[in-house]
């Protein structure tokens, strides 16, 4: 217990002492939110590579154990398997992370990675072979295998969506820490302990800073790691339970991001909108919609962070009817939360068809144009793709700028329809990185008298983006290799 709490000592003063640094890093290297999108709350640019020094401050008395000669740090030996999987997966999900946030990376290829990962940690005996409930215990079979990268990459990516406000993922992830370390002692799993134990100072050091108003960001690098290591930490820490309920625990310990990222899957597919798209009706937004301030929110959520643990614990110790009495403890909890928070709003099932309705087209149009740009062999033909999508996102007029990275086509823009505009258009900018400044960029012109652009037709218009820049990028390189590229600057305006 004593080299437990060094540890925790240890990773408390590496993240006080560091996170600074990240941050004065980050600013210089121009590594920083810079709220683009009408789903930030912040105003301004934030540094966002703080995982960087959650991720250190969690290793540094794990390596430091592999030196002394400590009860504890022997268990870092006597079972190898398991802690350097956990270390080579944490490393793993933290490089996909920054490489996130310093370059930006598809859902597809980080999905990727993170199946990979998941399932070298169940060929690592992190695994969900059993569920114990109060009528018995079951094998899983064959369903072990992809539940485990289910619930893997499912907590590893729960944690992230919840981090839309200043410490909330911070201080959710330490209070399931503390309960994921309540559980490992009581279950005589002092290796998960020390993990633990390791994770709530980095974190607890990292929430000096990242409290609002936060100075720092954890960003995809510090909120995926986390994610990973209480995911894979929960795994191992229920098996051999003797609790009826043993992979209830971890589930009730995480049960607000879990929740929020299943709400937000079943809310974006009954809009018809990309299930993995960011939007303003997580728990969060939706407090503050209902009128509390960002420091009250965050501070409602730690609250209920805080009871899903203690009834974490009160399951851990429970007999099969006391786990009945707290399972509907918990589904009171949650239908209150789904109620305070607006969830349950039975008059705007037309309002839902219809935007509904609308998503889909704008997906369709979007996709159909990511297709034709997949076969555009210049600029030009890109901007023509663009004006075809323009009636479906309801613009009146619009303007193109594209600009490849490696310098072979330097700038080609065009323009349509701005000159005629009245003054009272509406124009909104878009760059083609997404939340990353970049001089390619595209500007949609709307003369329909909205004040905004509603955060459905910002998705379709982020998703173009994205097609934009990978033809561009492609386009480029292409001329590069034939030795053709154009430096000169292109302009078109119709």
């Amino acid at each position: 217990m004593q080299t437990v709490v060094v540890a925790f000592f240890i990773s408390l003063a590496v993240a006080l002492v560091l996170t600074p640094l990240v941050r004065g890093s980050a600013v210089r290297l121009g590594v920083l939110d810079y709220a683009r999108s009408s789903r930030k709350i912040h105003g301004k640019p934030i540094p966002r590579l703080g995982g960087i020094a959650i991720v250190v401050a969690f290793f540094t008395p794990l390596l430091a154990l592999f030196f002394f000669d400590t009860g504890v740090g022997q268990l870092l030996w006597s079972q190898p398997q398991r802690a350097l999987a956990l270390i080579l997966g944490g490393l793993a999900i933290a490089a996909l992370g920054t490489y996130d946030d310093l370059k930006g990376s598809g859902a597809r290829p980080k999905f990727a990675i993170q199946v990979l990962v998941a399932a070298l940690m169940w060929f690592a005996n992190y695994r969900a072979d059993t569920i114990a409930t109060p009528f018995g215990t079951f094998g899983l079979g064959v369903l072990g295998f992809p539940l485990t990268v289910l619930w893997i990459v499912g907590v590893t990516n729960a944690l992230n969506l919840i981090d839309g406000l200043d410490g909330l993922a911070t201080g959710i992830a330490l209070a399931a820490t503390g309960t994921i370390f309540w559980v490992s002692l009581n279950n005589n799993r002092p290796l998960m302990a020390l993990f633990m134990a390791c994770l709530a100072g980095a974190l607890l050091g990292f929430l000096r800073y990242n409290f609002h108003p936060a100075s720092i960001f954890m960003g995809d690098s510090g909120s995926l790691f986390v994610g990973f290591v209480l995911a894979t930490t929960a795994l191992e820490t229920h098996e051999k339970s003797t609790t009826a309920v043993a992979l209830l625990v971890p589930i009730v310990a995480l049960g607000l991001p879990i929740g929020d990222t299943l709400l937000a899957m079943t809310r974006r597919a009954a809009r018809g909108q990309p299930v993995f798209s960011s939007d303003r009706g997580h728990i969060h937004h939706r407090l503050m919609a209902r009128g509390l301030s960002h420091r009250a929110t965050v501070l409602a959520l730690y609250g209920i962070a805080i009871v899903l643990g203690g009834v974490a614990v009160a399951l851990f110790h429970s007999d099969a009817e006391q786990t009945l009495a707290y399972a509907g403890a918990i589904i009171a909890i949650a239908a209150m939360l789904l109620v305070t928070a607006g969830y349950v709003r039975f008059d705007q099932t037309r309002q839902l068809l219809s935007d509904r309705k609308n998503n889909l087209a704008m997906r369709a149009a979007v996709r159909q144009a990511g297709s034709q740009l997949r076969t555009a062999q210049d600029p030009e033909a890109i901007w023509n793709v663009v004006r075809e999508v323009m009636p479906v996102l309801q613009a009146s007029c619009a303007s193109l700028t594209v600009v490849a990275r490696n310098g072979t086509v330097k700038t080609s823009e065009f323009s349509w329809g701005f000159d005629e505009a009245p003054a009272s258009v509406l124009r909104a900018r878009f760059s083609l990185l997404g939340e990353r400044p970049d001089d390619g960029r595209i500007e949609l012109g709307f003369t329909d008298g909205r004040r905004t652009v509603d955060r459905d037709t910002e998705i379709a218009i982020e998703l173009l983006c994205e097609h934009i820049h990978a033809a561009v990028e492609r386009i480029a390189a292409a001329q590069e290799a034939e030795g053709t590229g154009s430096r000169k600057v292109l302009r078109i305006r119709r």
